[in-house]
């Protein structure tokens, strides 16, 4: 009797040990929501988690659900998931990883991603600024986090790769500014002639 258990408990060791075994490949997913629930971003690295749109959004949904009354930084245990989350003013910003995740590593991306987004936002992270500054949101994760392997956690170096400025006006605001300034000249033009 104990030759036979004697093999299944070490395979059932090996098999644990392999699953245990360190990975770069740390970051499940990264999404920000806004006070409602609603998606504002979102990036999944392991395709195979949830495979399609629908599941995604259900599983975001649970997790706010069980988080988004939460007035401090936390951890959550969500479907087999390892989730840190932080909140402010009008935003929720989570970093998923696997049930065996170190929790500190997962904390250390969530850190980076919000004090990043706070230099290029102008300690202004909310929803409205998030949102007219999409692309700038959109380098910083990716400045972050490549395929679910971490790449930086520390904001200034973040900041420095990305180079954004959310003081310069967007596109569309320089266009009438430019147009604006056009009219003005063509108008002092005229008078002067």
């Amino acid at each position: 009797m104990t030759a036979q258990t004697c093999p299944r408990q070490h395979q059932r060791t090996t098999m644990e040990i392999a699953s245990l075994e360190p990975s770069l490949y740390t970051v499940k997913a990264v999404f920000i929501l806004d006070n409602d629930g609603n998606r504002l971003l979102s990036k999944y690295y392991d395709k195979e988690l949830y495979p399609s749109m629908k599941e995604q959004k259900n599983f975001e949904k649970n997790v706010f659900n069980k988080t988004h009354k939460a007035d401090t930084d936390e951890i959550a245990f969500v479907e087999g998931m390892t989730i840190v989350y932080k909140c402010s003013i009008d935003l929720f910003f989570y970093v998923v990883g696997s049930a065996q995740e170190n929790e500190l590593m997962l904390m250390a991306v969530l850190n980076c991603l919000f004090e990043s987004l706070g230099q290029i936002l102008r300690k202004n992270v909310e929803r409205r600024c998030l949102l007219d500054n999409m692309d700038g949101v959109f380098l910083v994760v990716d400045e972050i986090i490549d395929g679910g392997v971490i790449l930086e956690s520390d904001p200034q170096q973040v900041i420095q790769k990305v180079n954004y400025r959310a003081d310069e006006n967007p596109l569309s605001e320089q266009s009438v500014a430019q147009i604006m300034q056009s009219a003005k000249e063509q108008i002092k033009w005229s008078i002067l002639k």
